[in-house]
């Protein structure tokens, strides 16, 4: 076999797979990987496929075969093929001149890093980021590496795969072999089918130092459903496992046991798919590896999310500014959820620095750069500047800082190093101590999850030591991880100071109010930037580096923080307003509900105080319309309210930096702007969703002879009360006593009440609606597209605003399958009027935002 020349990518792939590879599958697609070796399917399909080979292909002969090999495992960290797919028994890269072959065990750790940043492109050779994984897996390639040419290793090559590349499924079944490379992939499938038919108390199981890993364990090193290593913690014994052995005063030997609670059901249909025990030789990697073995969605969220550098850069710039140039000089430096030690690059001072992590595999990775760090200074590649004593596996939510005794009269020897203990047994020491974190956001909620994507998961949060011990004292703040950091590191190491990235809740948000009663530290400076740029963190929102003096004592009620864009351009400041005593604009809503001989007109859905939830704040027909309503009902006396509730949640786009600003309870201004609350009222009368099909539509603004309509219109409400034309009935003694309930209830001078008590002019359908000229260009706007509409032959005799839009645009599905309106027209002249319709409207609501302001809906 010789050289392949100069062809296409593609083509070499064809050649090699034809030439090295012919008996078996080279079809397979895995993500991004550009080469799969497979063994032939099974043809019962009754296996998961199973793979031989991914690897990088370049064509030409001028790439770096090990550059080649980074570039593969930045595709696997980065698109976590290995999740979903048995993964290979080997990694590889070729050209047209030759082929490298390297265990994928010998990755592991690498892939296991909690925050290293995989957001990046694996073909970019020129990142930092690859720079790093040089420099971690420089030894791992030389000394691993297989390479042979495919001219003048032929023979060496043929031999290689002869006896690494075994046909065992030719038309059969059989079991998939568990390996050194693939066992901490079938554990993950093992822990979502097996794990929860085990009946054990996995709490109390934690505390003996007894994990599920170790049921796992126990399960694999077995032959005909009994573990054959007695060194396990755990053993399985035919339909049990045997847990806690001892021998008691009499010799004997006492333990424990766990049954199946599903009669071993789902035990038995998992492991008919494997071949348990795997080799002898692989037994000691397997067991030694027992720390990989942890759910890739708890993974992904025991550490922080990766810190991108250039965020890592400018909160060490921040510190130098708040504490002094010098300060690494002078303060010590705690990362107690280091991860793999991303945030503490660039420190200096390593003697003065500690970094701590729950996960085992974290500590290894930093060690390993820690041992890299000689070659990196060399080379220019990324090394840990840390000292390894310093370096040490801690559960900072859980563990003791100090040698303590449990509840049965152990003693728990503290894991932290003897100087860091020093450090914060003394007062003068532990004022010079800064926790410097980028701490996990996982926030606990009513379902169950380990996705590890953001969302909300129950167990991850709510039984850590640390809630327990501080629930009560800042109630439903202790369900976010940061928050239990934070508070810990507070109240049980007082003085230090704190510098963490996190989430603005502790600066804005309403239900953080218990949170800040305790945590009473002065703000330093502080700075703001978009949560896209750190990796595995999505939404559109801010994520703050704040530092926290904890030697004050004050009431944390506002600060001013610098904000960055995601390109890390200064543009400008944003101030942070603590609302604890303020109420929501949702506490102000309230008010106007259960108005006596109230009309209901429609339902306004409305969710939480900020922009976050902008899109859930919209108005339909019926409450019944939604599956679980929040909002409020429409009536004929309270739509002008219901407007101005409307058009403030709206008139302001929604940007990654206001997303978390809360709406509040106005002050009286509002009541006497008679344009104000008609140019809200313009701007919600083209906003909604009502639907004809869904009951009367209470909402067209104008009457038949103003568009032309063919048929009477079912309601004349809005034209009415927009011309004036709806009696009042005279207030009654229910309604007086309802409003002077409603009084005692919230604070006086911030409620809405009726006319005759204080001085308003609040629009009620009365008297004729005067709008601003701003406003009247909007309703002029829409008169046309109205009368355009009633021009069509199948024109709804009631259409609303929606239904108009709805006949013009169309509908399309989606990939879910759910039904959507199509974004634009085929109809011009329907898009020239929508397109009026809607520039009118920003000119409206440009207006109304400076009021949105000025009344107190919102605070600058």
């Amino acid at each position: 076999m010789a050289h392949y020349g100069n062809i296409l990518e593609e083509e070499l792939k064809n050649k090699v797979a034809q030439d090295l590879f012919p008996q078996f599958d080279t079809t397979p697609i895995i993500g991004r990987i550009d080469f799969c070796v497979s063994l032939p399917a099974d043809p019962l399909g009754l296996n998961e496929p199973e793979s031989l080979l991914w690897a990088e292909a370049k064509k030409g002969t001028t790439h770096s075969i090990e550059e080649s090999f980074i570039q593969l495992i930045l595709t696997l960290g980065k698109e976590h093929p290995q999740d979903k797919n048995l993964p290979p028994a080997f990694l590889g890269a070729f050209d047209a001149e030759k082929i490298a072959f390297l265990p994928y065990n010998a990755v592991l750790d690498v892939l296991a890093q909690n925050d290293f940043n995989w957001n990046v492109a694996p073909s970019d050779h020129s990142t930092k980021e690859f720079k790093q994984l040089q420099a971690l897996l420089s030894d791992k390639l030389k000394t691993g590496l297989e390479i042979y040419d495919y001219d003048t290793d032929a023979k060496e090559l043929f031999h290689f795969i002869k006896h690494n590349f075994h046909l065992q499924r030719i038309g059969q079944t059989s079991h998939i072999r568990i390996n050194k490379n693939n066992f901490t992939h079938i554990y993950q499938k093992w822990w979502e089918a097996v794990k929860p038919t085990i009946g054990i108390n996995w709490d109390k199981a934690k505390k003996e130092g007894i994990i599920d890993a170790d049921f796992y364990l126990a399960d694999i090193l077995s032959k005909d459903n009994a573990t054959m290593g007695q060194k396990l913690f755990v053993l399985l014994q035919n339909d049990h496992y045997i847990l806690d052995r001892k021998v008691n005063d009499s010799g004997l030997e006492d333990l424990k046991k766990a049954k199946f609670i599903d009669g071993q059901k789902a035990h038995h249909q998992f492991w008919n798919r494997y071949s348990r025990p795997p080799k002898r030789e692989y037994w000691d990697d397997i067991v030694n590896r027992r720390d990989l073995l942890v759910p890739s969605g708890i993974r992904k969220y025991q550490g922080a999310f990766f810190t991108p550098p250039q965020w890592v850069e400018l909160s060490q710039q921040y510190l130098a500014a708040e504490l002094g140039e010098d300060w690494q000089d002078e303060y010590y430096i705690w990362d107690c959820c280091a991860g793999t030690g991303n945030l503490l690059e660039g420190l200096t001072n390593k003697q003065r620095i500690y970094a701590s992590t729950l996960d085992k595999a974290d500590v290894q990775a930093m060690k390993q750069r820690i041992e890299s760090m000689n070659l990196a200074a060399r080379d220019g590649k990324s090394g840990a500047n840390l000292t390894e004593k310093h370096v040490f596996q801690f559960d900072f939510l859980n563990d003791p800082f100090f040698d303590e005794e449990d509840t049965d009269g152990r003693i728990i020897k503290s894991k932290l190093p003897k100087s860091l203990q020093d450090i914060l047994h003394d007062p003068q020491k532990r004022s010079k101590l800064v926790i410097y974190i980028n701490p996990p956001y996982a926030e606990a909620a009513s379902k169950q999850t380990v996705t590890g994507n953001g969302e909300n998961k129950t167990d991850v949060a709510v039984k850590h030591k640390t809630y327990k011990r501080y629930v009560d004292k800042i109630g439903i703040a202790a369900r976010e991880l940061f928050a239990q950091f934070l508070i810990r590191a507070y109240c049980e190491i007082p003085t230090a100071v704190l510098a963490q990235f996190s989430t603005l809740k502790i600066e804005q948000a309403p239900n953080f109010s218990g949170f800040r009663r305790i945590f009473r530290a002065k703000p330093g400076r502080n700075f703001l930037v978009p949560a896209e740029t750190f990796d595995n963190v999505k939404g559109q929102f801010p994520i703050g580096f704040f530092i926290w003096h904890t030697d004050a004592n004050e009431t944390f009620e506002k600060t001013i923080s610098d904000v960055y864009d995601a390109k890390g351009n200064y543009i400008g400041q944003k101030t942070l307003c603590a609302e604890t005593n303020s109420k929501s604009i949702n506490d102000w809503i309230i008010t106007t509900r259960n108005r006596t001989g109230e009309k209901a007109i429609g339902y306004m859905s409305a969710k939480g105080n900020d922009f976050q939830n902008t899109n859930y704040n919209y108005i339909i027909n019926s409450k019944s319309q939604l599956p679980h309503p929040r909002g409020t009902v429409v009536t004929d006396k309270n739509l002008t309210e219901i407007a101005i509730y409307y058009a403030v949640r709206h008139c302001i786009e929604p940007t990654w930096l206001n997303d978390r600003d809360q709406f509040l309870f106005p002050n009286n201004g509002w009541q006497t702007d008679t344009f104000f609350q008609s140019d809200c009222l313009a701007y919600t009368l083209f906003s909604t969703n009502i639907q004809s099909s869904k009951g009367v539509n209470h909402w067209i603004p104008f009457t038949e002879a103003e568009v032309d309509a063919d048929e009477l219109f079912h309601s004349h409400f809005m034209s009415d009360f927009l011309c004036g034309r709806i009696k009042q009935q005279p207030m009654t003694e229910d309604e007086r006593t309802a409003y002077e309930n409603d009084e005692k209830n919230y604070e006086t001078g911030d409620m809405f009440v009726a006319s005759t008590d204080v001085d308003t002019h609040v629009i009620n359908g009365t008297s004729p609606v005067t709008f601003s000229p701003e406003a009247q260009a909007v309703m002029d706007a829409g008169r046309k597209l109205w009368h355009y509409y009633y021009q069509q032959s199948d024109a709804l005799p009631d259409a609303s605003f929606y239904d108009i839009r709805l006949h013009f645009q169309g509908t399309k599905t989606t990939k879910s399958g759910k039904l959507q309106m199509n974004s634009d027209s085929k109809d011009e002249t329907y898009t020239t009027l929508i397109t009026t319709l809607r520039q009118k409207m920003k000119v409206l609501a440009q207006q109304i935002e400076p009021k949105v302001y000025e009344y107190g809906f919102l605070k600058r």
